[in-house]
């Protein structure tokens, strides 16, 4: 017996559609799946969304992407420019010490959230332009050793 599983990609709305034609044509779950070209755990999951509102709830599916966006607070953010704004030499690891700090120790944002939050708010340094690998910069261009003949 194959023990390696078969890859299913997410399921079209026609592809739903005929997994319950199917299966309210003859009754039978597996007919519907092998049809359909879904597992059976597609039908399971699709069914109570079948029955609450028929065809027209198979059409669109549960986003997977994130209900809430991973900010922090607004008060957070402004104590990282506060604290920006006082010490400008303070960096991204300083900042989320000294918040910590007045927190018990326990930390408010990471570096790179506190880098994020600056970046936004235009505090943080944009890094100069380089130039492209191979190329000379005048100013770094070995001279010639004008003493030799």
């Amino acid at each position: 017996m194959d023990k390696t599983r078969t890859y299913f990609p997410r399921t079209t709305a026609q592809q739903r559609r005929l997994l319950f034609e199917v299966w309210e044509a003859t009754g039978s779950v597996a007919e519907a799946w092998r049809q359909a070209h879904v597992c059976e755990r597609t039908f399971y999951k699709w069914k109570p969304r079948f029955e609450a509102g028929e065809y027209a709830a198979l059409e669109e599916f549960q986003s997977r992407a994130p209900k809430t966006v991973h900010c922090k607070p607004k008060e957070v953010e402004e104590k990282v420019i506060a604290l920006r704004r006082q010490h400008p030499d303070w960096g991204k690891r300083r900042i989320p010490d000294e918040l910590a700090k007045g927190n018990n120790w326990v930390p408010l944002v990471s570096p790179n959230t506190v880098k994020r939050i600056l970046n936004d708010a235009g505090l943080w340094p944009q890094p100069e332009a380089t130039a492209k690998k191979g190329a000379a910069h005048p100013a770094s261009t070995p001279q010639k050793n004008r003493d030799r003949p």
